[in-house]
C-alpha cells in the first residue's frame, strides 16, 4: 500500500556495479530523477532521451541513437547501460534496434524495464541487467544465475519479513539512540558478551560497518566484542568485491578484528542464517544486528537483541520478529554513494561518544577520590 523502490532504479544500481560508464534511460527526462541524480556521485554518467508527447505516439528511436552517439563524443565509455521506462516499453521502442544503429564502440547492455506490470518487484529490473550482462559477455552464466538466486531471496524476505508485506506499515524513528548505546557500552564495561553481527548490502556497509568501528580496550580491554560480518571480498560483482576489501582493510587498520566472516556482501539474504548457526553456542547475553536485521531470524536466539536498519518503515516489523530495540539510521543511501571508505553513522558516533562519557566520568570520580 505504500511506495516501494522501482525496477528501473534497480536496473540503474546493478548496471553501476557491473562498472559501467554511462547509463541511458530511454523515457521523459524525470524518469528516475533521484536515482540518476544520486549515481552521479558514483561516477556514473546518467543521460536520458527525454521523450516528449509526440515521442509516445510516433517513437522515439532517433533520439536515443543520438543520445548514444553523444555519450561516446563525450565520455568515450567502454560499457553503457540503455535502460527502458514506462514510456518507451508501454509503446513497444525496440532497443537493440537504435542501438544496433548508432553503432558506438563501447559495449551497449540493452535493459528492457519498466515501472512494472504484473507484480513489479524492484528486483525483476536488476534480473534483466543480469541476463543481459551475460548474452554481451560482461559476466559468466554461473555469476549470473548466483545474483539472481539472491535476489529472488532477499524479495522473499522482504515480502515475509520486512516491509513489502503487503499492509501499509506507518514510518518510526526507533529507540532512543543515545539510550541504545549506553546498554551497549555498559555491557562491554560489565564484562557481558556482547556480539556485532553485520548483515548489509552494497555501499550502505559504509555505513553500518561505523557501528563496529570502536575501540572495546576503552570500555573493557579484557572483554572483546564478537564480530561476525558478510565481508568476503571474492564474492559479488567488481564494485561490490571493492567495498568489502575497502572495510575489511579499513577495520583492521583502526584494529577492529572480525571474528567470522558469513559471505559476501550481496549474499545478505543467506548469511544472515550462516551467522544463526555461527552464534548459536555463543551464550551472547546481547547481540547487534546491523544493515538487514530482518534476514535474521532473532526469534530463534534466545538473548537480548538490537536491530539496526536504514528503513523507518522497517522498525515495527522487527520489533514483531522480537528483537528488544530497533534504531534507525536515515540516508544511509546519499550517504554512502561516490565513497570508499567507512562513514560516520549517527549510531556509531553515539556509541563513540558514550564511551567518551563513561571514561570522562570514570577519570572525574579517580580525580575526586
Amino acid at each position: 500500500m505504500h511506495p516501494r523502490p522501482s525496477p528501473i532504479a534497480a536496473s540503474l544500481y546493478t548496471l553501476r556495479d557491473l562498472n559501467a560508464d554511462v547509463i541511458i534511460l530511454h523515457g521523459p527526462h524525470g524518469c528516475c530523477f533521484r536515482t540518476g541524480r544520486l549515481l552521479e556521485e558514483d561516477g556514473v554518467r546518467v543521460l536520458t532521451s527525454a521523450m516528449a508527447e509526440n515521442d509516445f505516439v510516433f517513437g522515439a528511436g532517433e533520439k536515443l541513437k543520438d543520445v548514444l552517439k553523444k555519450s561516446e563524443e563525450m565520455f568515450k565509455p567502454e560499457l553503457v547501460g540503455v535502460v527502458g521506462t514506462c514510456a518507451s516499453m508501454i509503446i513497444g521502442e525496440d532497443l537493440k534496434s537504435a542501438i544496433k544503429e548508432a553503432n558506438i564502440n563501447a559495449i551497449v547492455l540493452p535493459v528492457e524495464s519498466h515501472g512494472g506490470f504484473g507484480e513489479g518487484d524492484n528486483t525483476e529490473g536488476a534480473i534483466l541487467v543480469l541476463e543481459s550482462a551475460v548474452k554481451y559477455g560482461i559476466i559468466d552464466k554461473e555469476e549470473s544465475d548466483r545474483q539472481i538466486k539472491m535476489l529472488k531471496l532477499a524479495t522473499k524476505i522482504e515480502k515475509t519479513r520486512g516491509m513489502a508485506q503487503g499492509e501499509y506499515i506507518k514510518p518510526s524513528y526507533g529507540d532512543n539512540k543515545e539510550k541504545i548505546a549506553k546498554i551497549i557500552v555498559e555491557a562491554i564495561k560489565n564484562n557481558k558478551k556482547v556480539g556485532f553481527l553485520l548483515n548489509s548490502k552494497k555501499e550502505t556497509s559504509y555505513l553500518f560497518s561505523d557501528i563496529l568501528n570502536f575501540n572495546y580496550k576503552e570500555i573493557n580491554p579484557n572483554n572483546k566484542p564478537l564480530i561476525v560480518a558478510n565481508l568476503n571480498d571474492n564474492i559479488g560483482l567488481p564494485r561490490i568485491r571493492n567495498h568489502a576489501s575497502n572495510i575489511v582493510k579499513e577495520l583492521k587498520d583502526n584494529g577492529v578484528e572480525i571474528d567470522y566472516i558469513t559471505g559476501g556482501l550481496d549474499e545478505y539474504p543467506v548469511t544472515a542464517d550462516i551467522a544463526e548457526e555461527y552464534l548459536k553456542n555463543k551464550n551472547l547475553d546481547l547481540l547487534v544486528v546491523a544493515g538487514v536485521p530482518h534476514a535474521l531470524k532473532i526469534e530463534n536466539l534466545n538473548l537480548k537483541s538490537i536491530a539496526v536498519t536504514d528503513g523507518p518503515r522497517l522498525v515495527e516489523p522487527l520489533r514483531n520478529l522480537g528483537y528488544d530495540y530497533v534504531v534507525a539510521e536515515l540516508d544511509a543511501h546519499s550517504k554512502t554513494l561516490g565513497i570508499d571508505k567507512i562513514v560516520d553513522s549517527d549510531f556509531g558516533t553515539m556509541i563513540k561518544t558514550m564511551i567518551n562519557w563513561i571514561n570522562e566520568d570514570l577519570n572525574n570520580n579517580q580525580d575526586n577520590i
